[in-house]
Parts: C-alpha cells; structure tokens; sequence
C-alpha cells in the first residue's frame, strides 16, 4: 500500500512538473520592464530636414508624441563608419542623450557593419578587413566597450540579425562557427566588464530555425533572444509565432524580444520609391487588411501575444520611416506605407497598443 501511494505521489509530481516546464516560464515581466518600443533611427536625418509631425494635428517632436502615447523605449542601429553621418557613432550617442532627457530607454543595434547587416547582409568594417582574428577580437571588444562606456544604453544587440553570423567572413556562422562564438563571447565580455547592469540581446531574423540557433549559443552569457517578425518574410502565422517564442522561453529560460515587426496602413505609396510590401498576398487576410485599423490590430496580436507568453515586449521598426524627398522622388521612404503617421505625417491610431 505504501509502495502504491509512493508511486502515485511520484506521479502526481512529476505530472505537475512536466505541465509548468511544457507552458510557463520562470522569468515573470514586471510591467516596468515590458518593452513598448519603436526603432526611430531614421529620425535625426528627418529632422535635419525640418520634416514635421502631427498628433491630432498639433506639430510636435515624434519623440514626444511616441512617448504620450506609452511608448518607453527607442531603438536605434549603430554603423562603425558609414558614409554619412546617418546612423554614426557620434549621431546615435547625441541622439541617444536626447531620448534619456526625455526619461526613456536606449536600446542600441550595434551592426558592426558600415553599412546595413542582416541575414543577407553581414559584411565587416571597411577598417576591420585585413586584421588577424586576434586582432579583430580587440577591435570588437574596444569598439563595443567604448559605445557602451560613452552611451550608456539599457540594451544593447551584439549584432542584428545574425542568423549567418556576422564580421563575414570571419564571423560566419557555419564556415566559422567557433570563430563565430569566439567574436560574439568578446562582446559580451565587452558589455559586461563596461556596465553590469545592460542587458544584452542577441538577435535572429525570424522563428523558423531560431530554436537551433539559440542553441548553438546556449554557452553564452546574454540576458534576452531577440527575433525579428515581419509577415512577409516570417510567414504569416501568428500562432506559430506565438507558439515559437513559448518554446524557445521554456528551452532556454531566456526572455524573448519581438525586436522588429511593421504592418501597412495602406498599399498606395507616397513617392516613387517602391515600397517593400505593395501586394495583397503580402498580408494577413481577412483579419488584418491594409488599413488603418488592419494595422492597429495586427500591432495589438504583437502585443498580445507577448502578454499571454511573459516576452519581454515588442519593438516597431520604421516608426519614422515616412516619404521625405517628395512626392517624386525615386530615392525616398520604401516604408512609407509602414510608419506610424499617414501620408500627412499625422499619427495613426496604430499607437494605442503602446497603452
């Protein structure tokens, strides 16, 4: 009888612990700390132009009407020396001061690039290469501990969007994957000999094959898994994502950032650069439809479904990104119909989600 008891105590516990282990997590998200940001990177160059905004159609800084509106993080991407003062080293440190003024959180895409990284882009510094790979390593680490000492973010991302590595050729994921880990562990070291208390993420571009990716780099010491979502590229369902982002929290007990996600509030365009999603097939239908309202609920699901698995919150890439060259220009905004303010640059009701 006592054996019996034993066995059905046994299996009552093991029961229970395999049921919590299968849906929740161990790292509950104060409401402090659940990220509602926007990726503003583009707005230094705007407001060189003198581009305005509207909430309501009051003019106003986009960072002020962002914040009204509940946001409480900004992203931004960092380039190592880009051919413009667009989204260098100076530029994102006095843009960085002007956040924090307004009481708000940094996050920095550190892209250890001059130029865009991404899954298809990870091409290293100009400056970088020809160093040895012991060399570099330094260079890594001097460059990331100086952004940190001097910038002083909340987060930070080694990287953004690594999924096949980054510093190419070095770096590379599968061609180098020890030298891969090697780079990534000097900055994180970087980031934790600097400032103690950031908190580094590390970011792929969509879920599929996140969870052997995040494996590969379960030795490493990083706070936050980073993931990008876009319907277009990432497929369009939102359970998979949600059911994704449950398992990969739960594997490696690691909170999950939605790092970059948009949606348009139209498919007509507002200069002549072709915009990045133009086509019905490209949406999530019927129950987010191109329009202002389609947008606002496909960003509310984001945030949802962040809520319902304890993710650390969620970030809109292209806030900013609105038309900026006129209405002719071949050179402008590819995201126009993505921003967070109409073709009037008026804000959208997208917003309330930050609440």
């Amino acid at each position: 009888m006592k054996q019996v008891t034993f066995q059905i105590i046994f299996l009552i516990m093991l029961f229970s612990s395999c049921s919590k282990n299968e849906n929740e997590t161990n790292f509950p998200i104060q409401e402090d700390d659940f990220i509602k940001g926007a990726d503003l990177s583009f707005l230094p160059h705007l407001e060189g132009l003198s581009i305005p905004f509207y909430d309501e159609g009051i003019q106003s800084d986009v960072v002020s009407i962002l914040k009204k509106h509940g946001m409480n993080t900004v992203r931004i991407r960092l380039w190592h020396t880009p051919n413009t003062q667009s989204s260098s080293f100076n530029e994102v440190k006095k843009f960085a001061e002007q956040i924090k003024k307004q009481k708000l959180k940094v996050w920095l895409s550190i892209h250890y690039s001059d130029t865009w990284a991404d899954p298809a882009h990870q091409q290293i510094p100009e400056a970088w290469k020809n160093l040895s790979f012991e060399k570099l390593k330094d260079s890594v680490y001097n460059y990331t501990s100086k952004i940190v000492r001097e910038i002083e973010p909340k987060y930070v991302q080694i990287g953004n969007e690594i999924n096949p590595g980054f510093l190419l050729p070095k770096g590379d994921r599968f061609d180098n994957p020890n030298q891969f880990i090697e780079l990534l562990y000097t900055g994180i070291k970087a980031v934790r000999d600097t400032d103690p208390n950031c908190k580094i993420m590390i970011h792929h571009a969509g879920y599929s094959n996140a969870l052997s990716f995040f494996n590969d780099l379960k030795q490493l010491d990083f706070d936050i898994m980073a993931l990008s979502y876009y319907p277009i590229w990432h497929g369009k369902s939102l359970s998979e994502l949600k059911s994704s982002i449950r398992n990969l929290q739960i594997k490696f007990s690691k909170p999950v950032v939605i790092a970059e996600t948009a949606y348009p509030f139209t498919l007509d365009w507002n200069d002549w650069t072709n915009n990045i999603v133009g086509q019905d097939n490209q949406l999530i239908l019927p129950d987010y439809p191109a329009t202002p309202e389609g947008q606002k609920n496909f960003l509310l699901k984001i945030k949802d479904i962040c809520n319902e698995v304890d993710a650390l919150g969620f970030c809109y890439w292209g806030a900013d990104f609105v038309a900026f060259e006129g209405s002719e220009s071949k050179n402008g905004s590819s995201w126009e119909n993505q921003a967070l303010f109409d073709f009037n640059n008026e804000l959208l009701p997208t917003t309330n989600a930050f609440n």
